[in-house]
Parts: C-alpha cells; sequence; structure tokens
C-alpha cells in the first residue's frame, strides 16, 4: 500500500492526544458520567447575555468569523489599559500555544517545563520537534527558581508556568512571577498560563508591562466564562512579538459566532462574578467532603481542588477508578508526587451531592 511520505519528526511521534476525554470514556463504558467533576469547565456555563449573543448570530455562520478579531481585541485592550497590538486572538490557550511554539521552537531548541505540568503544551513541543526539559514541583508547587536555573543551564528559548497552575491549583504571588521573569536568561521568553486566574487572590498577576518582550500572558474563555466549547483564547505581549503570530497563527481559526458571545460574555462582569462565588463555594465543599473522609485538600486558586489522598500514585488511581464506576468523572496527576491526588472540578450541588455519596464507596473498594 502506498503511504504518505511523514517528515521523519512526525514518524517517530506517537498518535495520541494529551487527554483521554470523558466522552471517550463513556463511550468505552456505554454509558455516560452523571457527574462531570474531572475537565475544569464551569459547569455553571456562560452569561446568558452569550448565549442569546450567539443564539442571534447563528443565522450569520455562513460567514467567516474577522480575520483580524477586531472587536474582542478592542474590548480587552480597553479593559486592561493597553493597546490592540498588544493582543492576540486565537482557538484557546491550547491553540495560542501551539502557535507560540511553532513561532520559537525549532528542531532540537530546548523548552523547560515542570514535571506533571499542563501536557498539551509538552504535546505542541514534542510536535515541532523541541527538547523538553523539566524540573520537579516543589511542595506542590511550581519551582520558579528551579524554572530559571534549568532554562539557564540548557539555553532554553522558553519556560512554561502556569500561575494558577494545574493540575495542583496552587499559585505564587504577582511578585514571585515578576521575580521570575527579571531572573530570566537573555534570549529566553516566559510563556505564563493564566487560565484560571479569574479564580485567584488578587495579587496572582504581576502588573502588565506589554512593552516586555521577556514574557508573554495566556488567557481564556474557557474557564471562569464558561466558553470551553466555543474555543476562544488570547494573549498579551510587546507589539512585535504579537505582530508576529500573523506569521503563523490560523486567520480564520474563530467563528463569526464564538467571537461574538466571547465579546458578550466579557461584557457581562455580574455573571462573571456570580460564577466566581458559585466556584468558591463548590471549593470550600469539595475540601469539606474530603476532609470527612480522611483526605487533605490542597489550598486550590482554581476551578478545581486536589485532594491528597496519603498514600501513592497506585491507590489515588484505584479511587479514581472508584469514582469513575460509580459515574463520577474525575481526573488526577499524572506525575509523582502530585498523583497521590485526585482532581475534583467544581460542580453544582446535585453532582456534588453525588460525588459525596461516591466517594467513600471508592475509598473502601480502594482498600
Amino acid at each position: 500500500m502506498t503511504t504518505p511520505r511523514y517528515t521523519p519528526l512526525a514518524a517517530s511521534l506517537p498518535s495520541t492526544v494529551p487527554f483521554v476525554g470523558p466522552e471517550t470514556q463513556e463511550r468505552a463504558r456505554g454509558q455516560v458520567f452523571k457527574a462531570r467533576l474531572g475537565a475544569n469547565e464551569s459547569v455553571f456555563g456562560p452569561s446568558p447575555k452569550a448565549i442569546k449573543a450567539m443564539q442571534d448570530a447563528v443565522p450569520d455562520t455562513w460567514k467567516y468569523g474577522d480575520a483580524e478579531n477586531f472587536d474582542l481585541k478592542a474590548a480587552i485592550a480597553k479593559r486592561l489599559s493597553i493597546s490592540p497590538a498588544n493582543v492576540v486572538i486565537g482557538s484557546g490557550i491550547d491553540g495560542l500555544l501551539g502557535s507560540t511554539v511553532r513561532l520559537l521552537v525549532g528542531q532540537g531548541d530546548r523548552v523547560v517545563t515542570s514535571a506533571g505540568a499542563y501536557p498539551t503544551f509538552n504535546y505542541h513541543v514534542n510536535g515541532f520537534g523541541g527538547v523538553l526539559v523539566t524540573v520537579p514541583f516543589r511542595d506542590d508547587f511550581e519551582d520558579t527558581a528551579a524554572l530559571v536555573a534549568k532554562a539557564a543551564e540548557v539555553d532554553a528559548k522558553l519556560v512554561y508556568l502556569a500561575n494558577p497552575d494545574n493540575p495542583m491549583g496552587t499559585c505564587h504571588s504577582g511578585d514571585a512571577v515578576q521575580a521570575m521573569i527579571d531572573a530570566l536568561p537573555a534570549g529566553c521568553l516566559l510563556v505564563l498560563d493564566e487560565a484560571y486566574l479569574e479564580f485567584a487572590p488578587a495579587n496572582t498577576a504581576p502588573v502588565i508591562d506589554v512593552n516586555d518582550p521577556r514574557v508573554l500572558r495566556f488567557r481564556t474563555f474557557s474557564k471562569a466564562y464558561g466558553m470551553a466549547g466555543a474555543r476562544v483564547g488570547y494573549a498579551l505581549g510587546h507589539s512585535d512579538v504579537i505582530q508576529a503570530f500573523n506569521k503563523v497563527r490560523n486567520h480564520f481559526g474563530m467563528s463569526k459566532v464564538s467571537q461574538i458571545g466571547a465579546l458578550a460574555a466579557f461584557a457581562d462582569q455580574a455573571y462573571l462574578r456570580q460564577v466566581i462565588d458559585n466556584v468558591d463555594a463548590a471549593r470550600r465543599r469539595i475540601a469539606a467532603i474530603g476532609r470527612a473522609n480522611g483526605l487533605t485538600p490542597i489550598n486550590s486558586a482554581t476551578n478545581f481542588v486536589a485532594l491528597d489522598c496519603g498514600r501513592d500514585g497506585d491507590y489515588a488511581r484505584r479511587i479514581l477508578g472508584g469514582l469513575i464506576d460509580r459515574d463520577v468523572f474525575v481526573r488526577m496527576p499524572f506525575v509523582a508526587p502530585e498523583d497521590r491526588c485526585i482532581r475534583v472540578s467544581a460542580g453544582t450541588k446535585p453532582e456534588l451531592d453525588l460525588f459525596e455519596a461516591a466517594l467513600p464507596q471508592a475509598l473502601e473498594a480502594a482498600k
């Protein structure tokens, strides 16, 4: 059989995706989950105003979206008191990370990240031939000093930091992140993933300096704005760096409906505050459920809580499997020692009721 002539790099890569989605698991099980608490989505949904705006826009789906994302960039820039030239829009943070790696990482270039940090970034680095170099978490936090030191040691082009972090939910202060930026070796750029920023304490983000070419900041409509399925994210950075995205980005990658929905969601800050309050209440309940069952919650600045199961990854996996057997979808970190935890996304009261009922049964089965 004649086969396509894949590049040597593509031929060497596994045909996998970074995450096994809940739908894939449901198809394998032949049954849907009753509580979807594993993907860090917002079960509270988008703003009703965003839903209405998207519904009204559906008849115009025959049109391509605005290739410049003009209105959405203008709204973001106005809110942040920066220029639209400092904003690029893409298909979620994942799409923008792919463009970033394509723009900056060539075959053999080194990139530093934390072992067990967000795997989709690693997927892009591998896909463009970069070499991943990892450092371990320190006390369930990404180790900013170790990341910088390793970047200097291996002459890394990029350093990835999620703040707040996924999968542990911890966060560094804005001052600590700024100190990391200031300590970067020459020619190294910080990829600062702020997907969960809306849920974090007010001092989590450093002051935006879009004239600093050493950092790109990534934010999303997937989490607090409840639009994960619409795929809208944005990056903030120096205008020269942002302009360079036009060399590689998918100019018609944004649907018109998604653009209009994101614009309406961004304008509805009252609904955003309501979601943040709902997530805070859910985090407190997840922590309480964990404590009642002998698990230790990790203090979270995100829309999920990591629950320390107190033993090793094999034990945590058995607990996770027991929850899945009881129709409760959760996830867990991939790498030790963080894999001693299960990770539970904020849910509605009925979903958390199901989790509360299933957890002691899963713990008993795990023994």
